[in-house]
């Protein structure tokens, strides 16, 4: 179960939350609204190498080039 970073629209805060999948709903701690994922900070390829444009998704993407 990975620990993946989100923010809230409606108030701001950001948090982290441990989920079971990447997909699933997280709301704020703080309001209670829906929030999104927060993408910060370096990416790497299951290769290792740094990627330049990752949603994170990696069941939706064509690989790491």
């Amino acid at each position: 179960m990975p620990i993946l970073q989100y923010v809230c629209k409606n108030c701001n805060k950001n948090f982290e939350e441990l989920v079971k999948r990447y997909d699933d709903e997280v709301r704020c701690p703080d309001c209670g609204r829906p929030a999104e994922r927060s993408f910060c900070g370096q990416m790497y390829s299951a290769t290792g190498k740094t990627v330049k444009k990752c949603s994170g998704n990696c069941k939706t993407c064509s690989g790491c080039k």
